[in-house]
């Protein structure tokens, strides 16, 4: 097969990305120093996190100016994500570092209020203008596609300006703002997205890149409906695995996190098995569902890395599924069998090197949360969440927080933040607060949930996962009290999770609550619904939803 070089320099999850390039009928071979860059025919950097971080460590390794070099020499070049944000002159993230400075102009920051940041989500990549609408692709971008954005810093679109430099210029638009989705100029291409996430559409972009296609005719011109322009609703696919009786990995759910089957007089039957992981993946990715999350509820009972099955489970999964993976369980500071110490961050890179492209954060989380508020809100430096964050950006971290309502009859009552209830107690209350549980659900802290998320979104974390243990497996639909009180507390954006059972209640909390993403697993798993069901559901009641396009 025709080769690919690609350049690792701590970027993340760059599994996905070789299983991208593999799948579209090319092999890669590594960058692994700068001597090995001028033998590069086609270069792509990836990159995920921190502006200034991912400079630094391309300066201080010695490849600035090799590729420089192999971009002054007319090879194929691509930037993906932080690899786009290179080509600028520097970032509000960090001012001190330059980039490249092939586009002398500055990244910033997304600003507007309303707007949730990180900017996680499916979103366009539009060379169209002014009501015009394409019918030539650049390097397979459709106006009719969507693709995944993880980022909180983009370069604003400014009309015209980069085109009298000779670049061609795909955009997308945040709430009120345009900004650079991609870019084009002779032997460069470079993508804010992910194409390696971004389904069959980014599959078909990589293709398009390799094979030296930048320019095709559009096979349709699209429907004004489908080239609306702006963020997607995320409907994302829950997975909880564990180890059944035998010792095999399987999908389970529980209701109020109880997994084991009932017999009609006790809950002590065998492990629910819902089915096999990687092939339960597979076919939600295949039904449309924007992301896939893992919750390993086993987590690593004895030492992370005796947990093979579920890394080899990641891998497995990466080589089938083009779409976000997220997974839960064990991202802790632990100590091996063999007295070896393995930080949080050890164990995340082992995550991401297997396919991972976010880790979720649970009861250790409200741990940590809990001694910052005892420190005086003040950071340590040390946490999972910090460290995490610090080497592969905030967005790759997901808190999953597990709350329960504590009924009180005043807000005067408790000294945790309430709010008013439309469903009353069971002696009338019209008032509770979240607690916070740790350990599945089992134990209760005294800590509320905005408590929780107000210091996670102050340690670096860049998403919520919010479940909610009273409404776990009863199919009654989301909490959308606690969503919205959420939402109201923080900036990063929220998955609703928790309640499900139809299709009108992801149509619902999306209505009623400014939630970001809603997240489905039973309804799933048993049947009842399909991912495609729900996203159907969702355009007919007007929601912008990413179309399923055919896998290549």
């Amino acid at each position: 097969m025709p080769t690919v070089h690609l350049l690792d320099y701590v970027a993340g999850n760059v599994r996905s990305l070789v299983n991208a390039i593999e799948k579209v009928g090319y092999t890669v071979e590594w960058v692994k120093s700068p001597a090995d860059v001028p033998k590069a025919e086609k270069l792509i950097i990836p990159g995920v996190g921190h502006f200034g971080h991912c400079l630094t460590q391309l300066s201080q390794a010695g490849y600035i100016e090799p590729i420089q070099e192999h971009i002054k020499a007319g090879k194929p070049f691509m930037g993906i994500c932080v690899g786009l944000q290179a080509l600028f002159e520097d970032s509000e993230e960090d001012p001190e570092v330059k980039g490249l400075r092939l586009i002398p102009e500055r990244l910033k920051k997304f600003q507007d209020s309303d707007k949730s940041v990180p900017h996680i989500g499916w979103n366009s990549a539009n060379m169209s203008r002014k009501g015009a609408v394409t019918e030539e692709s650049l390097y397979g971008l459709r106006p009719d596609s969507k693709y995944y954005y993880i980022h909180s810093y983009a370069a604003p679109y400014r009309e015209g300006e980069l085109e009298e430099d000779g670049w061609s210029v795909a955009t997308a638009t945040y709430g009120d703002e345009e900004f650079v989705g991609a870019v084009a100029r002779d032997n460069i291409f470079a993508v804010q997205f992910h194409p390696e996430k971004s389904g069959a559409a980014g599959l078909r972009v990589i293709k398009a890149f390799l094979d030296g296609q930048k320019s095709q005719k559009l096979p349709a011109r699209p429907s004004a409906a489908s080239t609306k322009e702006g963020l997607t609703r995320r409907v994302i696919a829950c997975l909880d695995v564990r180890t059944n009786d035998q010792g095999d990995l399987v999908v389970t759910k529980g209701d109020q996190y109880d997994v084991r089957e009932k017999d009609g007089i006790s809950t002590g039957g065998a492990v629910r098995n819902l089915g096999k992981p990687v092939d339960m993946a597979k076919k939600y990715y295949e039904q449309g569902a924007d992301e896939v999350t893992f919750l390993n509820i086993t987590s690593f009972r004895n030492c992370p890395v005796a947990d093979m099955p579920m890394l080899e489970i990641l891998r497995r999964t990466s080589e089938t599924v083009f779409v976000p993976l997220t997974i839960g369980g064990g991202v802790r500071d632990t100590v091996d069998t063999d007295g070896t110490k393995i930080s949080a961050l050890d164990i995340a890179t082992m995550y991401f090197k297997s396919g991972a492209d976010k880790v979720s954060i649970g009861s250790d989380a409200v741990t940590a949360a809990e001694e910052f508020y005892a420190r005086g809100k003040t950071l340590s430096g040390t946490t999972a969440i910090e460290t995490i964050s610090a080497a592969y950006g905030n967005q790759a971290v997901v808190i999953s927080v597990d709350p329960r309502r504590v009924y009180v009859p005043s807000p005067d009552s408790t000294p945790h933040h309430t709010i008013k209830t439309k469903t009353l107690g069971t002696k009338g209350e019209e008032y509770c607060w979240y607690q916070c549980t740790i350990k599945g659900g089992r134990e209760g802290r005294d800590f509320d949930v905005r408590q929780l998320v107000t210091a996670v979104e102050a340690m670096g974390a860049g998403e919520i996962l919010l479940n909610c243990i009273d409404k776990d497996g009863t199919n009654s639909g989301f909490d959308l009290e606690l969503i919205s009180d959420v939402k109201d507390a923080i900036k990063i954006p929220v998955i609703a999770s928790s309640g499900a059972g139809n299709p009108g209640h992801f149509g619902e909390v999306f209505e009623k609550t400014k939630t970001d993403a809603a997240l489905g697993a039973g309804i799933f798993h048993r049947g009842e619904y399909t991912v495609k069901q729900v996203k159907e559901h969702l355009r007919e009641q007007g929601f912008l939803v990413r179309q399923f396009e055919e896998v290549i």
